[in-house]
């Protein structure tokens, strides 16, 4: 695994396209039981090389009902996005990951993790790639029905502040998906 690690953080193949430069954020281990598959790697994360460490990532890990030194510990959470560099930003917000990562990298990591017990599907981009024609008309949909995928993938939208709005248009997300979220991630945290 250390290897794969060293040669994904190596990796350039698209840093022509990358305006930010490239630094691939990816963390996991053998031992990891939970696979964070979000979208990429934001501006706040490209800066700090550490996945998830922004707004975005305090609210994942409440919706999962954990701390900091459980979330980064690897042997625990393994985090892969579709793409492992800042994309940079568009118009309206980052620029979709870059295509050639989940392809190139995903399987080889997932084979190295034969522990993992749930893949957490967050935003659009990992709920295409992993469900394929198992996703619904929209991401809301697919959440809505997220126990269609269990027990190996968990559908979320991205925990951005910017979905606040999709949270208050869609309450039963809070009320209903994210308890079952906590049971389950406590379930498999407690029995490691």
């Amino acid at each position: 695994m250390l290897h794969l690690l060293s040669q994904i953080k190596n990796c350039n193949i698209c840093e022509q396209y990358l305006i930010a430069g490239v630094n691939p954020v990816v963390e996991a281990s053998t031992q990891s039981k939970i696979v964070i598959v979000g979208q990429a790697p934001g501006r706040i994360v490209h800066n700090t090389s550490i996945p998830w460490n922004d707004k975005s990532g305090d609210n994942l890990r409440s919706w999962l009902g954990v701390d900091k030194p459980t979330f980064y510990n690897t042997d625990l959470f393994a985090v892969i996005p579709m793409g492992f560099c800042y994309p940079g930003t568009g118009k309206s917000g980052d620029l979709p990951p870059r295509p050639e990562c989940a392809p190139l990298w995903h399987r080889q990591l997932l084979d190295q993790m034969p522990n993992v017990e749930l893949m957490l599907l967050v935003g659009q981009y990992a709920q295409n790639y992993y469900l394929g024609a198992r996703v619904k008309n929209t991401l809301t949909e697919t959440v809505r029905h997220y126990q269609e995928y269990l027990p190996k993938f968990f559908p979320l939208p991205h925990p951005s502040p910017r979905n606040n709005i999709w949270q208050a248009k869609n309450q039963w997300f809070s009320r209903e998906v994210l308890p079952e979220l906590k049971i389950i991630a406590k379930s498999i945290i407690s029995s490691s």
